[in-house]
Order: C-alpha cells, then structure tokens, then sequence
C-alpha cells in the first residue's frame, strides 16, 4: 500500500485545493457573479454533457486500463493505443450529424420547461466531446502510475479557468452569455494540456494496424459504456431532470447543496486514480487474497476520512448556510441526504475497479439498465411533487440500491467482503461524534463558529481513531505526523 498511500495523498491533496476553489466558485462566485439563471444553466449545461461523456468516450477511458497490461511488446501497445484513439469515433461521428440534423427538434424537447436551454443546446455535445478525451488522456498516463499531473488538470486548473472567467464577467470584461460559450475553451483547454502530458509519457505511432484482440476490447468497450454512465447519471440525472421540471434557478440552488455533499466523495475520487490499476494487476495475476486485504483497506480508510469530512459537514451546515443568502437555505435538507448516501458508497472502497475488471462486468450490465429506469423514474415522481428535495431523496434511493446490489455481487459472486468488526467501529464513533457537536454552537461569527466546531471536532475524532486503530493506513500517516513534530522540538 505504500504507492497508493503516496500518490493518494497527494492526489487527496490536489482534489481538496481543488474542491477548495470549486467552493469559493459554487458558493460564492457564480450566485453573486453569473445570477440564478446563467448559474442554473451552467449546471444544466455541464450535467447533460457528463451524462453524455461515458457514451462519447466509448468507455475507452476504463478499456485502457483493464488491457493495457497484457499487451507486452511495444508493437502491441501501439497499436493497442491506437486503437483507443480511434474507437470514440464510432459513436461521436453519428451523434453530432444526429445532434446537426436534429438540433431544432432535439433543443425544444430539452427546453420546454426552461426556454433559454434551447440556444445553448449545441455546447452540451461539444463538451462532452471534450470531456471524454480528457479521461481518455487521463487513463493513458494512469496505467504508467502518473496520476497526479492529470488529477491537477481536472481538480484546480479547470476551476481556476472557470473563475478567471466568473472574475471576468464580475468587472463586465464579459457578459454572462459570453461566460456560457467560454466553457467550451475552457474544457477544450484542459483536454489539450492532458493531451500533451499523455503524448509525452508515450508518443502513439499513427497507422492502420489494431491489436489482435481488437474483437475483445471493442466488446469490453460497448458494456463499459453502459456500466460507467451509470455513476455518472446518478450524480448528474437529477439536476437534468430538475431543468425539465422546474425553474431552472431550482438548479443554482440545488447545485450548492450538491456541491457541499460532494465533498464526502473526494477521498475516493483521489485513491481511486491509483488504486484501479493495482485492482487490475492483481486480477490478472489472480492474487485473491492480496485483492481481498486491499479491498478491506480501501473501505475502512475511504470510511474513516469520509466519516471526518461527513462531521465536518453536518455540525457546520446551518452556520455554512448562515453565509449564503437566505434563498438558498432550502438545499439543507439535500446536503444531508446526499451525503448520507456519498458515504455508503465510499464504504465500498474499490468495489468499481473490481466490477469493472471481473469477468462478470457484463452482468452488471443488466442491473445497470434497471437502476437507470428506477433513477428516471424516481425523478419523475419526487421532482414535480418535492423539488430539489425530491431529487435528492431520488438519488438516495437510487445510490443505496445499486451500492448494495454491487456490494451483493461482489460478496456471493467473487468471495470478497469489505467490512470487518472496525467498521462498526467507525459509525459508533462517527455517530458520537455528531451528536456531542451538533446541537453546540458558538455566539460568534459564522466563519469563526465553523473553524473551531472543525477543530474540535477533528482532534476528538483523529484521536479516538488512532487509539482504537480503526485504519492501518490513517495511524501510519498520523504516525509520520507525530514523529515531524517532535522532530522541530
């Protein structure tokens, strides 16, 4: 473990000072900047082009790490790399003559409810398009353990893109409707950068030659698409679906709360970069057993680091929302939700990267198309009749089943099981934690009340975790802590 420690924490790091600026641009910068609508649509806007990604990649960006291994000369990884490169271009080439030919009546049906979707309908493909080629890139340098550069790209220089441009519009350098076109530079920009870092690990050598197990990885490819779509149609259906059915200033608001909860996510976000190609040589190589001890590390360390950020979340929320004007106050009842179901998935540690590279990866395929009828069905209900609280209670349910059936699979398919008696552990103290600090407030300054309810918080909780031992992992880094600091005695 000691590469994933290594690169996670830094890529843990990146994605906090990432999610950082993403906080000063969701609650700050794009409500008091950019205004409700453009906002709304902003999020709208990139939802949509998320949900369309995984389709415009093709899935490469998972086919590449799962068989880049097992081509061995440097003949068959070109023209394994080659093959990646183009592959996208099956689906993209139809989908823009589709969206060119059909763009009137494809923009009404997305903009019955919310009139000003329609003239900027056209971006969604667009960057789409960009989005893909990013984690193609992006899965290019991971599977030579060279995550970090690509996780800055995605995690801080996107956001430092899109507030140089929010900042633009603020002193009237640009108009908000310039702001919605420049989104397309923007990821544009962050594609490009990934593209030449990729480039330079390894050149690709263009020509007509395709690896022999072509046949394969085309299939791999096709149900991949599928299977990853749906982690991002979970988090990206509803503030879809929010635009078909409500304001779209319904979608600013929900956005912040989405935002705030998402934070929950991020330790998985920044060990999933290192951890899949690890999952993926220890499948090849059949190392049971070592798969199963990382599989219970992954859990009960994303756990333990999730369960601090999920505190940190639910004792600050009201003074947070205290920040924010008043009308954005309903999204609190959404930050717990969705949260709460953040967390359950980030117990499962690298349950993905083990779906996604077991041979049963075509099942999961059928259990996907069910939970995507459930999700937009879901919606459909608790949308028109809850708003945005609907949408978050949607994807509660919608998250804990498919985390559970995944979970199921995995433990009755393949004979590994994530949990262990620390995991019961955790939630006690994670539970104790939130009921000593909730209902305690400061008489002070919102900000000031959220820095040392945090410090309180995290001292009692990094303390109870390391007496108890709840993570190998955690007590090693605090160890490492501990051991500098007596040093600069």
């Amino acid at each position: 473990m000691g590469i994933v420690i290594k690169q996670s924490i830094r890529n843990t790091i990146i994605t906090f000072l990432g999610f950082g600026i993403g906080a000063i641009n969701t609650l700050y910068m794009y409500a008091n900047f950019l205004g409700d609508d453009f906002y709304g649509l902003t999020s709208f806007l990139l939802a949509t082009a998320n949900i369309m990604m995984p389709l415009m990649a093709f899935g490469i960006q998972n086919t590449l790490v799962k068989f880049y291994a097992e081509h061995k000369s440097e003949e068959e990884k070109s023209r394994f790399l080659n093959l990646v490169l183009a592959l996208p271009m099956l689906i993209i080439i139809p989908v823009c003559i589709i969206c060119y030919s059909f763009y009137a009546e494809l923009a009404s049906l997305i903009s019955k409810e919310n009139p000003i979707i329609y003239h900027y309908a056209w971006m969604i493909p667009l960057i789409a398009l960009f989005m893909a080629y990013f984690e193609i890139f992006y899965a290019w340098v991971k599977v030579h353990m060279q995550s970090v550069y690509g996780n800055f790209i995605k995690e801080v220089l996107l956001r430092i893109l899109i507030s140089i441009f929010l900042f633009a519009v603020y002193f009237k350098w640009i108009t908000p409707i310039e702001f919605i076109y420049s989104l397309g530079l923007i990821y544009f920009t962050s594609m490009l950068l990934m593209m030449l870092s990729a480039f330079k690990i390894r050149k690709p050598a263009f020509h007509l030659k395709f690896p022999k197990d072509k046949k394969e990885v085309l299939i791999y490819s096709c149900f991949i698409i599928f299977s990853a779509g749906i982690a991002v149609m979970l988090l990206e259906i509803d503030k879809f679906m929010i635009g078909q059915y409500v304001d779209i200033k319904e979608n600013a608001y929900y956005s912040v709360a989405i935002y705030i909860a998402l934070t929950v996510s991020v330790p998985m976000r920044a060990m999933h970069q290192i951890v899949h190609p690890i999952t993926t040589d220890l499948m090849a190589r059949n190392k049971h057993k070592e798969l199963n001890d990382l599989y219970k590390k992954t859990s009960i360390t994303l756990q333990v680091i999730g369960g601090w950020i999920m505190l940190g979340i639910f004792v600050n929320v009201n003074q947070l929302y205290l920040l924010l004007p008043e009308k954005y106050s309903g999204g609190i009842v959404v930050v717990f939700i969705i949260s709460l179901s953040k967390f359950f998935d980030l117990m499962l540690g690298n349950n993905n990267s083990i779906i996604f590279n077991s041979k049963y990866y075509r099942t999961v395929l059928l259990l996907g198309l069910i939970l995507i009828a459930m999700v937009v069905g879901l919606n459909m209900y608790f949308i028109p009749n809850f708003g945005i609280e609907g949408a978050a209670i949607a994807t509660l349910i919608s998250i804990a089943f498919y985390s559970l059936s995944k979970l199921m699979f995995v433990v009755f398919k393949m004979n590994l099981f994530p949990f262990t008696k620390k995991t019961i552990t955790s939630l006690l103290i994670i539970s104790g934690c939130f009921v000593t600090f909730y209902f305690w407030e400061f008489p002070f300054h919102p900000v000031v009340n959220i820095m040392l309810k945090s410090g309180l918080v995290t001292v009692l909780y990094l303390f109870l975790n390391y007496v108890f031992k709840i993570s190998s992992d955690i007590n090693y880094v605090l160890n490492l802590v501990l051991s500098k600091l007596r040093l600069t005695k």
